[in-house]
């Protein structure tokens, strides 16, 4: 057999990437229209394990093959000046020298040395010079796509990219914005005043996966490496990863490494889905929880008590809060991925999994 042809890593764009087909066929008609799409100017939001990152990753190859230039950054301090850097390299056979050259210093070492350095125009700003290149871009009808990954609100730099990106819009130059964060960055990232209009871009929500859709992208992976699947593992299979992206890719990975023959069987399944759930608790869920306040905790803990969903009049009860309080805290997990709204009413647990991983969680610790 060949190499394990998943992608459980960090960032890794997988061979198949489940559920998200209609998404990609937008963006690709985005990409290679000539009209300017809501698409190209996208939130993308979902809980860690989603595979936001993946996505985007992805998309961007599609905006380079569409004749874009897309660079990727994280929100970070230095993103911009990374932007700029990305640009100026990937599109260097588009672009003149922009930069003027000055002489620093002249020595006479073994006869003759001259220190010669690039120095921007003094009046340049990062607007300026992406304006600058861009109007060089132009001229070959070539876009760019800036694809920024873990949004942080808090961060100046964030703000910045965005508020510049709004003007770039408006003076009709060929510009995409795609961004990906978790819920409760996202949020406040759209609220802020300075950038407002990004509470009217396209904003897309990365939930649960259809168990068909998660079969299909298994089997697909796993032909891939020439290896066929049990049926009935690859129910089981489904059944566990219950739609989260980051799972089959654990799930498919140990499968694979589990399996001795061109079959993967229920077995190898099974062993890989009590290998993935216990990564899943030290990479997910243990990173996810040390997020959350003690407040959020005790509503977590109040909706524990229910086998399913819980009413949010019982979580009220339960904890003796106001209902503003509880509202409060709602919204607050709502925003972080953890929980999501079932009916009028009702929440549920969001990520799959994560009320096994708290109920063992409080029990060891005798809570």
């Amino acid at each position: 057999m060949g190499e394990n042809p998943f992608t459980p890593s960090f960032g890794e764009v997988p061979l198949h990437l489940a559920g998200r087909a209609e998404t990609i066929r937008l963006f690709q008609r985005a990409f290679d229209s000539g009209n300017r799409r809501p698409e190209l100017t996208t939130i993308f939001s979902g809980a860690r394990g989603t595979g936001k990152t993946a996505l985007m990753a992805y998309l961007a190859d599609c905006a380079d093959r569409s004749g874009w230039i897309a660079v990727r950054t994280t929100a970070l301090p230095g993103m911009m000046e990374d932007i700029e850097i990305q640009l100026r390299r990937k599109a260097a056979h588009l672009l003149g020298d922009q930069a003027k050259v000055s002489i620093g210093s002249i020595g006479i070492p073994d006869l003759l040395s001259v220190e010669v350095r690039q120095t921007a125009p003094a009046s340049s700003n990062w607007r300026s010079r992406m304006e600058d290149m861009l109007d060089q871009l132009s001229a070959s009808d070539t876009g760019v796509v800036m694809v920024v990954d873990e949004v942080d609100p808090s961060l100046d730099e964030m703000v910045q990219t965005a508020a510049v990106y709004q003007q770039f819009v408006v003076d009709k130059r060929k510009v995409a914005l795609l961004m990906a964060g978790l819920p409760h960055n996202v949020s406040s990232l759209i609220t802020n005043k300075t950038v407002s209009f990004l509470r009217r871009a396209n904003q897309i929500h990365l939930g649960p996966i259809d168990d068909f859709e998660i079969e299909r992208a298994l089997s697909r992976t796993m032909a891939d490496g020439h290896r066929s699947v049990d049926p009935r593992g690859l129910s089981v299979a489904a059944d566990a990863i219950a739609g989260f992206p980051y799972m089959l890719q654990l799930v498919g990975y140990h499968a694979w490494e589990e399996a001795s023959g061109e079959v993967v069987g229920i077995e190898g399944f099974q062993n890989a889905i009590e290998i993935s759930r216990r990564e899943m608790n030290s990479r997910v869920f243990a990173a996810t929880l040390a997020e959350l306040s003690a407040s959020d905790v005790l509503f977590l803990r109040a909706m524990l008590v229910d086998e399913g969903d819980s009413a949010i009049a019982d979580v009220c009860e339960r904890l003796q809060w106001s209902s503003s309080q509880v509202a409060q805290y709602r919204r607050r997990l709502m925003d972080a991925g953890v929980i999501g709204r079932r009916a009028r009413g009702v929440v549920g647990f969001e990520l799959p999994f994560f009320r096994e991983y708290l109920q063992e969680r409080f029990e060891d610790e005798g809570l």
